[in-house]
């Protein structure tokens, strides 16, 4: 994990990147999905390329609201 490699915690991300730490937290352990603009503000804190990281959600989805009566 680029946190691990970098020693950076979420904090210095954000104040790098302009993004609120709850949003850098959400990408990081794949809860939130990127817009390309915050892909390329992440992966120039971090000194890598966009091709170099797996984006995707890590996080099951989970249907929480049901389809209604049946």
């Amino acid at each position: 994990m680029l946190f691990d490699e970098s020693g950076f915690v979420i904090g210095d991300v954000a104040e790098t990147t302009g993004l609120a730490p709850e949003r850098v937290e959400a990408i990081a352990v794949g809860r939130w999905l990127p817009s390309p603009a915050e892909r390329t503000k992440n992966t120039a804190a971090f000194g890598v390329s966009i091709d170099e990281v797996s984006w995707g959600h890590k996080t099951p989805i989970r249907h929480i609201y049901g389809h209604g009566p049946g």
